[in-house]
C-alpha cells in the first residue's frame, strides 16, 4: 500500500500549526497517564473499579476492554502523525509506517473492542446508541480510507482519514466536555455521561465534515 502524504497537513514552521501540536501533545500525555494507569494488568483499576458487574459476569470484559486502553493510546498517536507534511524519505517512510499501524491496529482492535465496551456502556440507551454508532462509524472511516488508498485516490483518502480521527479524537473531547459540564452545571454522574457520550464525538465528525469542504473543491468521496 502506497500512502502518499496528505494536502492538508501541519507545518510545523507555522505559529498556528505549532500551537496545535503543543496542545495535542499536553492531551496525549494526559491521555498516557491515564493508560498508565492499567499497567500492570488488573482488573479493579481505573475505570474498572465501576465496571465490577460487568467484571465478574462477563469473563471477556475485562480483556477487550485492556485491548481497547492499550491499543488506543497507540492509535492516537500515529493517526496524528498522518497529519504533518513530510518531504524526506524518512518521514515520507514514518507517515507509512504510521499507517499501517494506524489502520491496522483500529480495524483490528480499538474499533471493535470499543463496539463491544458500547454495548456494556454506563449511561442506559442513550450512551450505548451514541458509543456504538461511533465505533461503527470510526470503523467504517478508517474501512473507507485504506480502500481510497489503495485506488491511489488521495484526496479521497485524505477526507476519510480526516472523518476517523476526529472520531478517534473523542477519546479527549469526551474528557474535555466532561469537566466543562460538571464545572459549569453540577449534573448527576449519570446525565453527564449521557450527554459526553454524545459531544464527545458529533461536533467532532461536524468540524471534520467542514473542513473537507472548504479544502477539497468537488472531489468525490
Amino acid at each position: 500500500m502506497n500512502i502518499k502524504p496528505l494536502k492538508m497537513q501541519l507545518n510545523p514552521n507555522s505559529i498556528l500549526n505549532m500551537l496545535l501540536v503543543s496542545v495535542f501533545a499536553y492531551f496525549y500525555w494526559l491521555m498516557l497517564q491515564l493508560t498508565l494507569n492499567y499497567v500492570p494488568y488488573s482488573s479493579n483499576a481505573g475505570f474498572l473499579i465501576i465496571k465490577q458487574t460487568e467484571v465478574t459476569t462477563l469473563p471477556e470484559y475485562r480483556y477487550i476492554f485492556y485491548a481497547h486502553v492499550y491499543t488506543s493510546i497507540f492509535v492516537l498517536l500515529f493517526g496524528f502523525i498522518q497529519f504533518f507534511k513530510f518531504k524526506s524519505a524518512a518521514g515520507i517512510r514514518l507517515h507509512r509506517v504510521a499507517g499501517y499501524q494506524y489502520i491496522f491496529l483500529l480495524l483490528a482492535f480499538a474499533a471493535p473492542s470499543g463496539l463491544y465496551m458500547g454495548l456494556h456502556a454506563n449511561g442506559g440507551i442513550p450512551s450505548k446508541i451514541s458509543f456504538i454508532i461511533q465505533s461503527l462509524l470510526w470503523w467504517a472511516t478508517t474501512f473507507i480510507a485504506l480502500q481510497k488508498i489503495k485506488q491511489r485516490n488521495f484526496t479521497a483518502h485524505r477526507n476519510w482519514m480526516l472523518r476517523s480521527f476526529a472520531l478517534c479524537l473523542s477519546a479527549i473531547s469526551l474528557r474535555f466536555w466532561k469537566v466543562v459540564i460538571v464545572y459549569l452545571f453540577h449534573l448527576p454522574p449519570m446525565d453527564t455521561y449521557k450527554i459526553i457520550a454524545w459531544l464527545g464525538w458529533v461536533p467532532n465528525l461536524i468540524i471534520a465534515e467542514i473542513i473537507i469542504q472548504k479544502t477539497t473543491n468537488k472531489t468525490p468521496l
